[in-house]
């Protein structure tokens, strides 16, 4: 059976694409940026917020393991047999914003402040004829 890949949410990350990029967006007025879009401007209110393609690359602000199975909606299909513990991490993405993620690596000897990473797609789980993909970053 083939797969048919689709995002786990609408409006995350541009998909199919050949290079996707994490939707951000941006206030004309006070040029704060934010990931997830969201409606509206969270510093100064503005109801007038663009859409913004992020950078696909970054550095590794912070990051931690988490080694506990994670609850709906965050689980991935893994059973408690199954299950690996994963990197997550605070991306700063070329400065523009800072957002939390998933990582591809969860090794504390491959994971670095300041490593530069790179954005990748990734199954996340499968529902019938279907394979929901969500995005990490990897290491470079």
């Amino acid at each position: 059976m083939v797969l048919t890949s689709v995002p786990f949410a609408e409006d995350v990350f541009t998909w199919p694409s050949d290079n996707p990029q994490l939707i951000g967006c941006r206030c004309p007025e006070c040029k704060a940026v934010f990931f997830p879009m969201q409606p509206s401007c969270g510093v100064c209110g503005s109801l007038e917020v663009e859409q913004l393609l992020l950078p696909t690359t970054g550095t590794i602000w912070a990051w931690t393991t988490q080694e506990f199975l994670p609850k709906a909606p965050y689980a991935g299909g893994e059973t408690p047999e199954t299950f690996k513990g994963f990197g997550v991490g605070v991306i700063d993405l070329e400065g523009v914003v800072r957002i939390e993620s998933r990582l591809t690596e969860s090794d504390p000897d491959k994971l670095k402040f300041g490593g530069k990473v790179e954005l990748v797609i990734v199954p996340f789980r499968t529902e019938g004829d279907k394979e929901i993909v969500s995005f990490a970053f990897k290491p470079v």
